[in-house]
């Protein structure tokens, strides 16, 4: 016995033997040991009807779906017999051609299904390796690191939360550029002569405003307007003053915000 689940219902439809209308075709196709084929669905076509005329008492849920087949070759049929294929019009399809290719595929997911069921059945849930493994050349070093230090970085990158906005508000993004942030950090150093990245960053602060600090410091590095330490790996970094950060010149970016 087979079930059959009809779209957009629960209504379960069973049927001797047969999966639906494609697999009563197929069945027919392969006994009579024929192939897909225009000739192979008008030579099942009787056969076909008889079973339908078997089944014409169960459900009209059931039949629908066979109905539909039975129409598609008693046309294929009929076509068959002329002495000379119909006219049709542009664009129209082959009613053969279509549900030989229908067919084909129905037989294609029905082998495919069949054999991982075969592998289910015999506990071949596995499958080996054909691509060799990647090959990673450096490693990263995480003597010392321990799951707090983790836990800690994490919270640290997602510890900005903030409510959905309404959808008829207007939400603007704040102005942070490198720059200013860089003056900032100038000013903060000639007051303090060091600091550290996470006592720069405010209380509620999002990823734009921590990704423009760390910017703006390496900046400032870079151009030796400042020297910069990190004692070990997600440590904070320290940042202290050099020489030429009491210069009055104003740094120029090679990149302006």
């Amino acid at each position: 016995m087979s079930i059959i689940h009809t779209a957009g219902s629960d209504y379960e439809v069973r049927t001797e033997v047969y999966e639906g209308p494609l697999d009563l075709l197929l069945d027919l196709i392969v006994k009579s040991e024929l192939d897909i084929t225009r000739l192979a669905l008008a030579a099942v076509t009787d056969q076909y009807l008889a079973h339908l005329e078997a089944i014409q008492q169960n459900s009209a849920v059931e039949v629908s779906g066979f109905l539909v087949i039975a129409a598609k070759l008693i046309q294929i049929k009929s076509e068959a017999l002329l002495p000379r294929p119909p006219e049709r019009e542009e664009g129209e399809e082959d009613p053969a051609e279509s549900l030989a290719r229908q067919l084909k595929i129905y037989r294609a997911v029905k082998t495919t299904a069949k054999w991982l069921k075969n592998r289910e059945d015999q506990g071949l849930q596995t499958y080996i390796r054909l691509a060799p493994p990647p090959v990673i050349e450096e490693e990263l070093d995480l003597t010392g690191v321990t799951v707090e230090n983790l836990v800690e970085l994490l919270q640290a990158l997602y510890r900005f939360q903030e409510e959905a906005a309404s959808i008829t508000s207007v939400v603007t993004i704040p102005k942070v550029t490198i720059k200013n942030k860089i003056r900032e950090l100038l000013d903060k150093l000639q007051q303090k002569q060091s600091f550290s990245y996470r006592s720069m960053l405010p209380d509620q602060y999002d990823r734009v405003e921590a990704i423009v600090l760390f910017l703006a410091i390496l900046e400032m590095v870079k151009q030796s307007y400042a020297t910069a330490e990190q004692a070990e790996l997600f440590a904070d970094i320290y940042v202290s003053a050099s020489d030429k950060t009491f210069d009055n010149e104003e740094i120029v970016l090679a990149l302006e915000d």
